[in-house]
């Protein structure tokens, strides 16, 4: 396979969450009901891949032990319809019985479960291990809104180390089975403006703090002010090093997710504030490729739809655009993800708190009925079917079709 990878996906995040509650996306946007209905959309709008996984914490249910009945079901459906699932493994939670990103443990435990994974399910080739992992461990352990709720910089770097090395893990547990995978990191692409002068500084530092992930990950040398700031907060030199000789880079594909609220203003005080759009998907995804140059896949994207559905049809085009800019210009883009084939739950609190709202921000409405967005992203793909990931077609996906 060749061409350009067009996806959508069904949203499956699932942290604990304000009172000790989870929030479990699939519950809350009707997917365990619905399934079947949510693959007739993905097929209705022409599209070939998904991201989606099974819940963790269901799933995964002790160490060695695994509950497999809803991923068998719909995972061999999706076989049997040809689309094609980027495999999403980990989303924002973990099981009870683990405890939260804190745990140590949680490293060993998950590369565990990717292997028990591909073992199971060896047709899988493409996988996001774990999702966002910068959003993951900020939420959880920074911000405090997720999981151990906690707001510091030691446990933001504990979860951090964990999240990371629990990724990489995964990786090198997946290719014992299938040594062609291929890993595609949705991480959120963020940038900080000053606002004021004196606020230049604090930019600086979440510019970047932001890339400490993929930093990681990649085996990337972290600036020095984010060496000494990781090393201040409890990694040691010998977790660093890990890091910088364990990555599995080759097989994978930067997926970077931008929205409106990707880009912040930061105040001399220390406020940040949503920016909106200022330098966009392009200018931020070329910032990416030029740290890491791997391929690249714009893996998320949204927005709230107002009645007539007219915002998220403009966005839709406006960000598809930037893609197509970016190709333009050399950088190897291999695919457009609108995040999700359906409405979402909560997201407008950030799942901080479980209240029932419903965010307006898939192709489809939790009835099921498509939304303009769906309607134009089904008459975009149509039109674009043909395009190949890079202009000068120098970069090939070696996917397996799923019927081989």
């Amino acid at each position: 396979m060749t061409g350009f990878v067009f996806a959508t996906g069904v949203e499956n995040s699932a942290p604990i969450v304000a009172g000790g509650k989870r929030l479990d996306e699939y519950e809350l946007c009707g997917h365990y009901a619905r399934w079947r209905e949510d693959f007739d959309a993905v097929q209705e709008l022409g599209l070939g891949f998904l991201r989606y996984g099974p819940q963790l914490f269901s799933t995964f249910v002790g160490e060695g032990r695994y509950d497999w009945a809803f991923a068998d079901e719909t995972l061999n459906d999706l076989r049997r319809r040809g689309i094609t699932p980027i495999a999403d493994l980990c989303h924002f939670g973990v099981p009870d019985w683990i405890g939260d990103f804190q745990n140590p443990d949680f490293p060993r435990l998950f590369e565990g479960y990717a292997r028990a994974f591909a073992r199971r399910y060896p047709w899988v080739q493409m996988f996001t291990p774990v999702n966002e992992m910068y959003i993951c461990a900020k939420f959880s352990a920074l911000t405090g809104w997720w999981n151990e709720r906690l707001t510091g910089d030691r446990s933001f770097v504990t979860a951090l180390k964990h999240i990371v090395k629990a990724n990489i893990l995964a990786m090198q547990a997946i290719l014992e089975t299938r040594p062609d995978a291929m890993f595609v990191q949705s991480e959120s692409s963020e940038h900080y403006h000053a606002a004021l002068p004196g606020a230049q500084a604090r930019a600086a530092f979440h510019n970047a703090h932001r890339y400490l992930s993929l930093d990681l990950n990649y085996g990337h040398p972290v600036d020095a002010n984010m060496y000494e700031y990781l090393l201040d907060n409890g990694m040691t030199r010998e977790e660093y090093g890990f890091f910088q000789h364990n990555t599995t880079r080759a097989r994978c594909i930067l997926g970077n997710d931008y929205y409106p609220s990707s880009e912040q203003w930061v105040f001399p005080d220390g406020r940040v504030e949503g920016g909106g759009e200022v330098l966009g998907y392009g200018e931020i995804t070329r910032q990416y490729f030029n740290r890491y140059r791997i391929p690249v896949m714009h893996t998320e994207t949204n927005v709230a739809q107002g009645p007539h559905g007219d915002e998220g049809v403009h966005w839709l085009r406006k960000e598809f655009a930037n893609v197509l800019r970016v190709r333009e210009v050399g950088v190897p883009i291999i695919g457009f993800t609108w995040y999700s084939i359906t409405d979402q739950v909560d997201w407008d609190n950030m799942l901080r708190e479980v209240r029932g709202t419903v965010n307006p921000l898939g192709l489809y409405d939790l009835d099921r009925n498509i939304r303009p967005v769906g309607r134009a992203y089904k008459e975009l793909v149509a039109a674009w079917k043909d395009l190949t990931p890079v202009r000068s077609g120098v970069l090939t996906l070696p996917v397996t079709p799923l019927h081989s």
